[in-house]
């Protein structure tokens, strides 16, 4: 029997982030025809279609105002309700920081087994699905089956590829009752930082810069190559814990996991908590003028050299490249 696969959805004012899309891809693959797509708030129907056309088949949109602010305990117990109403046997959450928060109460609620920061999902020979995460700091890889009757899998951003099937999902009618005793906590105001960069881990290219950098001042040398390659900007964790750069940039163990194409690491060492945080980029360039730093062991490319001579020469070469396209 095929398993029918609940996709928890992070929507804010009427959108979605590209995980969530990558989420249902991959849900249709192991489940066709029995993926339910969960959204919450008061603009939550207005994705229904983009949600079918990426694999949903049905839309279950929690649009009561209650919803436009988030409630660990109170989208935990939403959640619930639907999963138990819908038969789902499999749950999806992205492993955004939003996820990371909410999965671990679902599946308290659930009694459900999590499997977190999956890198894939495959069924199993007995049809169950078996993940693929990453443990020890990305140094080995972990194989994970859930054996109970709920399985959970929150699924890292920018891993899965995203395909269209052209569906018209149908939305699904569901009356969730509010515990007011579930929402004694909640989010109630978002302030973003400036700067106006792309999410960390949906970035297909990251430029990221640590304690080489010198001082505050010289991270617009990364904004000016981030600009040009249409990147998102990073950093270690020393950086923004020194108020360099907001803690939203920080990547590592204790930061944001991040899987781009690209990842620049300029006048970052290469401690082991950084390096977990970039173990699923696809090739790392790595600029330094040590060339015993660590970084250059993880790194496919590396140049030694000071990066604030490196850095512009290398913008200037893709600028360069732009215009004679």
């Amino acid at each position: 029997m095929a398993n029918k696969i609940l996709v928890v959805l992070e929507q804010h004012e009427g959108k979605v982030r590209r995980i969530a899309l990558e989420m249902l891809s991959l849900a249709q693959k192991l489940s066709a025809g029995n993926v339910i797509a969960l959204t919450f708030g008061s603009q939550a129907e207005e994705t229904r279609e983009m949600l079918a056309r990426y694999g949903a088949d049905q839309v279950v949109a929690l649009h009561n105002a209650v919803f436009d602010q988030y409630s660990s305990d109170g989208f935990a117990d939403a959640v619930k309700q639907v999963q138990s109403a819908v038969g789902a046997d499999v749950l999806f959450l992205p492993a955004t920081a939003w996820g990371k928060d909410l999965a671990p109460r679902t599946a308290g609620l659930l009694g459900a087994g999590l499997a977190t920061d999956c890198t894939a999902v495959e069924i199993g020979q007995d049809g169950r699905l078996v993940a693929t995460r990453p443990i020890y700091a990305g140094k080995a890889i972990a194989t994970v089956v859930i054996d109970s009757p709920v399985q959970m899998f929150s699924l890292r951003p920018n891993i899965q590829p995203v395909e269209e099937t052209g569906r018209a999902g149908q939305l699904e009618d569901i009356v969730v009752t509010v515990h007011p005793e579930a929402w004694r906590a909640k989010v109630t105001a978002v302030r973003a930082q400036g700067g106006g960069t792309m999410e960390l881990t949906e970035a297909e290219i990251i430029v990221s810069g640590g304690r080489g950098m010198k001082g505050p001042e010289n991270f617009k040398l990364l904004d000016a190559l981030a600009t040009e390659l249409g990147a998102a900007v990073g950093s270690s964790r020393p950086v923004a814990d020194e108020g360099w750069v907001p803690h939203s940039y920080h990547i590592g163990q204790t930061g944001k996991v991040v899987s781009p194409n690209v990842y620049f690491a300029i006048g970052i060492s290469g401690a082991i908590q950084h390096l977990a945080g970039i173990s699923g980029s696809k090739y790392i360039v790595a600029i330094n003028s040590d060339p015993e730093a660590p970084i250059f062991k993880a790194a496919n490319y590396g140049i030694v050299g000071n990066l604030f001579e490196v850095v512009p020469a290398v913008t200037d070469a893709v600028r360069k490249l732009k215009t004679e396209r």
